[in-house]
C-alpha cells in the first residue's frame, strides 16, 4: 500500500526518480573518503520535503515539463542545507541525526566541518557555473537568515525574554526561511515574473511558520516522534505554547516556570512541572489556532495559482506538514 507521501508525490514521481540521480552525481568527489562520507549522507536522506516544494512550485508557475533550472535549483537548496546540517551537529556537539549516526561522529569535527564546507562549494559552484543567479541569490538569503535566526534565539534564550513577535521573528528566519527559499526557486526557475516569485515565496514562508509551530506542539505531547518529550524545555527554548501560557499567567506563577525552565537541568520533575503549567494555561490549544491560521494563509495564496495536479498535490502536503505524527 502506497504511503501517504508517496500519493501526494505521484505527479511529479518521475521527475523526483530523475533528481535522485542528478543529485547524487552533483555530490560526487575523486577524493575516495569524501566520496564515501557523501554516499553516506545520500543514503540516510529524509522525507525530500524541500524538492517536492521547489517541483510542485514550479509545475503550478508554468514549469511543465520541468526546465533543467528546477533540478539544479533543487540539488542546490539540498546542498547548502545539508551543509548547514553537518556544521549543525558539530557545534551542537550531536552524534545522531535522524536516528544515525552524525558525520562528525563518526569522522569527527574537522572532517565534518571540512564536508560542509565541500558542500557548500558545490551548491555555489552547480549555479555559477549554469548562470544561476537569481536561485543563488534566493538559496543565499535563506542561509543567511537561518544563522541571523540561530543567532537571535541564542542571543534571546540566555534571558528568556521572548515575546511573541520576537518568536516569530526567530522561526521565520530559521525555518520558514528554507520553505520559502524553496517555492521562490521552483517559481523563479520556471521563469516566472517577480510577482508571481514573491507570491510563491510568501506561501512558502506561511507553510514554514505552520510546520515549526507544529514541530514545537511535538515537545508536550506523548507520541513517538524521533523528538524527546520536553527536550525544547530542556534545551530551554522559549516556544509558542509556553510563551502565550507566561503572558497568561500571575507574576509569581511566571517567576516559578522561568525559574524551572532556568534550572531544570534535564530532571523530569521540573520539566513536567513546565508542560503541565502550558497545557492547563491553554498554550496548546492557541498555538494549533495560530498554526491552522497560518495554514489558511498560505491556502489562500496557493489557490491564486491555477487548478492543477500539481496544486492539489501541495495542498495535501501542507496538510500532511500539520497533520503529521513525527
Amino acid at each position: 500500500m502506497k504511503s501517504t507521501l508517496d500519493v501526494i508525490k505521484a505527479p511529479i514521481a518521475a521527475e523526483m526518480e530523475e533528481f535522485e540521480h542528478k543529485f547524487r552525481a552533483s555530490m560526487q568527489s575523486r577524493i575516495s573518503l569524501l566520496d564515501k562520507i557523501m554516499n553516506y549522507i545520500v543514503k540516510r536522506k529524509g522525507k525530500q520535503i524541500r524538492p517536492m516544494f521547489v517541483f510542485f512550485t514550479a509545475k503550478i508557475s508554468g514549469g511543465d515539463p520541468l526546465p533543467e533550472a528546477t533540478f539544479r535549483g533543487a540539488a542546490l537548496i539540498e546542498l547548502l542545507h545539508t551543509a548547514t546540517l553537518v556544521h549543525d551537529d558539530v557545534v551542537d556537539e550531536s552524534n545522531y541525526r535522524r536516528s544515525f549516526f552524525s558525520v562528525n561522529a563518526l569522522w569527527k569535527n574537522k572532517i565534518a566541518v571540512l564536508v560542509g564546507d565541500y558542500l557548500l562549494s558545490k551548491g555555489l559552484l552547480l549555479s555559477l557555473e549554469n548562470n544561476d543567479f537569481e536561485l543563488l541569490k534566493i538559496v543565499s538569503n535563506a542561509v543567511r537568515e537561518l544563522s541571523e535566526g540561530e543567532l537571535l534565539q541564542i542571543e534571546k534564550a540566555r534571558r528568556l525574554d521572548i515575546t511573541e513577535d520576537v518568536y516569530f521573528d526567530i522561526i521565520r528566519q530559521k525555518t520558514a526561511s528554507l520553505i520559502a527559499s524553496c517555492c521562490a526557486v521552483g517559481a523563479a526557475s520556471a521563469g516566472a515574473d517577480k510577482e508571481t516569485i514573491e507570491r510563491a515565496r510568501l506561501f512558502g514562508e506561511k507553510v514554514g511558520i505552520a510546520f515549526q509551530i507544529k514541530d514545537d506542539l511535538f515537545d508536550y505531547g506523548t507520541a513517538e516522534i524521533g523528538k524527546p518529550v520536553g527536550i525544547d524545555i530542556k534545551e530551554k527554548k522559549m516556544t509558542l505554547p509556553l510563551i502565550y501560557a507566561l503572558q497568561q499567567a500571575d507574576w509569581l506563577t511566571k517567576r516559578r516556570v522561568i525559574f524551572n525552565v532556568q534550572n531544570n537541568d534535564g530532571r523530569k520533575d521540573r520539566v513536567q512541572a513546565v508542560i503541565d503549567f502550558v497545557k492547563k494555561s491553554g498554550g496548546l490549544d492557541y498555538a494549533v489556532r495560530r498554526m491552522q491560521e497560518y495554514r489558511d494563509e498560505a491556502l489562500q495564496l496557493l489557490y491564486t495559482f491555477p487548478a492543477s495536479p500539481a496544486r492539489t498535490s501541495l495542498e495535501q502536503l501542507i496538510n500532511y506538514t500539520i497533520e503529521r505524527e513525527k
